[in-house]
């Protein structure tokens, strides 16, 4: 059962629902209200931050005090494509890097409807291959993301297997978004509670600004209508009350058949983006401690041969 701190989250989630659907506001308001929201937060104790510049892209690395030299996490924030920062993830990503051990490279991709759809892949290529030639080893690198962040993490594991690229060691998926075509079965099992009917119809007007002239089916667009073998090992987080649940676990299910190693945590009643609550709601920090066990298994003992390059890249 979901904690008080949750159920009052939802309440006042749920209570600002009607009105913000009946207004709808646009794009360049809900990103302007994303921004002012995340000036509250406040980075974990001894994280420390530093501007970066990925080829001419806006970029910050993130590193805890004492993060094990030569590893990165690198991540891609959420926000359905079209808004998000980083300074709307800066702390979720903070609080991330710390219970990993490592420093964390977060971008700023570009968004739609400006920059459609591939502008975020390419970027997010464009941050791998730099990490690259920064001197991080493939198997030194984890790729993760939440929501639209999630799902174009998936969306860069394809297109670097596709071209025969080294695969990182591992992608996070926090309630990836994989399926960007929305079928009308997950609507109507998201109408049921009001909290989701905002978040169903807004992704729906999000996916196509993304797509644009791209098929929704697009695997590089939606990425469980891709063939998901020789991917590295996954791990994907969802509520079982999100709209997004069901296309998660079916992604699951088809990495799974192709033979990709995939560990999917489900947790009970929480709304879309819990993660960014971690401060506040308990069942945030069970999740990304468990994000951090997750890395630990994939990377079990501190890198050796590449501390060297990963202090010069620092």
């Amino acid at each position: 059962m979901p904690s008080t701190q949750h159920l009052l989250l939802k309440q006042l989630l749920t209570a600002a629902t009607g009105p913000l659907a009946r207004r709808r506001p646009r794009l360049p308001a809900m990103r302007l209200a994303f921004e002012l929201l995340s000036i509250g937060q406040l980075m974990p104790w001894n994280v420390f931050l530093e501007d970066a510049d990925v080829e001419g892209m806006a970029a910050e690395w993130v590193r805890p005090a004492g993060a094990a030299p030569g590893r990165v996490l690198l991540y891609l924030h959420g926000g359905g494509y079209v808004l998000g920062s980083l300074n709307t993830h800066r702390a979720l990503v903070g609080s991330l890097a710390q219970r990993c051990g490592v420093q964390a490279l977060a971008i700023n991709y570009r968004k739609a409807p400006e920059y459609p759809f591939p502008a975020a892949l390419d970027d997010a290529l464009l941050a791998y291959e730099w990490l690259l030639t920064q001197g991080f080893a493939p198997q030194n690198i984890i790729v993760a993301g939440d929501s639209a962040g999630g799902g174009l993490a998936l969306a860069l594991l394809l297109a670097l297997r596709d071209s025969g690229r080294p695969l990182p060691a591992a992608a996070i998926g926090l309630s990836p978004w994989t399926d960007l075509l929305l079928p009308a079965t997950v609507l109507r099992r998201a109408a049921q509670e009001e909290i989701q009917v905002l978040e169903a119809l807004e992704i729906r007007s999000w996916g196509p600004l993304y797509a644009a002239e791209t098929a929704l089916a697009h695997p590089l667009v939606s990425p469980v209508q891709a063939p998901l073998h020789g991917l590295p090992p996954l791990l994907i987080q969802v509520s079982d009350a999100e709209v997004l649940s069901d296309d998660v676990v079916a992604f699951v299910q088809k990495a799974r058949a192709a033979g990709t190693p995939v560990t999917l945590q489900v947790f009970e009643g929480l709304v879309h983006w819990w993660h960014l609550f971690w401060r506040f709601v308990p069942e945030a920090r069970v999740a990304l401690d468990r994000v951090a066990q997750f890395t630990r298994e994939v990377w079990p003992a501190p890198a050796a041969a590449d501390c060297s390059l990963g202090r010069r890249a620092a």
